[in-house]
């Protein structure tokens, strides 16, 4: 264990990752490997996935929001064939993601594709994460209208809330600028949903908070994702933060005790210890294997 950096270090790179900073800026400032900063995300990606996926389940919401932000791993989807050195799961990353409105918990999140199959899984883990039927609203997208039905059966409330976008009159936005928003179209689908609280405005501000505070989602650069075991341990990361360890400014405590998941605020150092927890203990001083006659 002598080799291991202290607590104190390893919050301090595990902090640096979550407020959008890339692994090797985290090197240099730190003065730490580039290997080290890299295996400590993955401990840390993989402890957080553990802790995520024991902790919060039972979660008593009322109102569930759902949406998926675009990222990419080593190449965009069109440039996959042109690789010189394919890559396993190279090309769009879709990152679902599922937050109770009003603790503003993130229930449940999966990285992948955007078709029916990762749609079914993420409800289905939804569902299972969930104490009572809930209202639940998404975006238009159609993968969702049957794999809602088999997750839920008919206990939820489910609207489809659809923005309705206009085309701009004087041609000066960029493709990253989303036209102008011209109205919204509400589309009640199962249970009876209350349409005052048909929306995605909390589950789309997720979106740019991901956005912003990962550095591996910021767009025209090369600091995206190169493998994807490393995206879904950083975002293993960000979220076990962002439920238990961070402020939320309206709320005055964690999402995680908002919603009755955590009656503590945690902090970073904690997170170390769930690495710590998780390493193999170190066998007697002086063991060793008995060769064999």
């Amino acid at each position: 264990m002598a080799n291991v950096l202290d607590t104190s270090k390893r919050a301090q790179i595990l902090s640096m990752l979550v407020e959008g900073m890339s692994m090797r800026s985290v090197s240099r400032i730190t003065g730490v490997s580039i290997n080290t900063v890299s295996k400590l995300l993955v401990d840390a990606g993989n402890a957080c996935a553990e802790y995520h996926d024991n902790t919060v389940r039972g979660v008593k919401a009322e109102r569930v929001q759902c949406d998926e932000i675009w990222s990419f791993v080593a190449a965009k989807a069109k440039n996959v064939k042109g690789m010189k050195t394919p890559v396993d799961g190279a090309g769009d990353a879709w990152t679902w993601t599922a937050i109770d409105a009003d603790s503003k918990l993130i229930i449940s999140y999966l990285v992948g594709g955007r078709g029916a199959s990762y749609a079914g899984e993420f409800m289905d883990d939804v569902a299972s994460r969930l104490a009572n039927r809930v209202q639940l609203t998404t975006d238009g997208h159609k993968a969702y209208l049957n794999v809602v039905e088999g997750a839920f059966g008919a206990d939820v409330d489910y609207a489809q809330l659809v923005k309705i976008y206009g085309t701009d009159p004087d041609g000066v936005r960029g493709r990253y600028s989303p036209a102008e928003c011209t109205g919204i179209k509400k589309t009640e689908i199962t249970g009876d949903p209350d349409r005052d609280h048909i929306n995605t405005s909390y589950v789309e501000r997720m979106n740019l908070n991901i956005r912003m505070s990962n550095r591996r989602f910021t767009r025209l650069t090369n600091a995206f994702s190169k493998k994807v075991d490393n995206h879904l341990h950083m975002l293993s990361l960000y979220f076990v933060h962002y439920n238990f360890c961070r402020m939320h400014k309206s709320l005055r405590m964690s999402p995680a005790m908002a919603a009755g998941v955590s009656d503590t605020l945690r902090d970073m150092d904690w997170i170390v210890g769930l690495i710590d927890a998780r390493a193999p203990k170190p066998g007697p001083r002086g063991a060793y294997k008995k060769r064999s006659e």
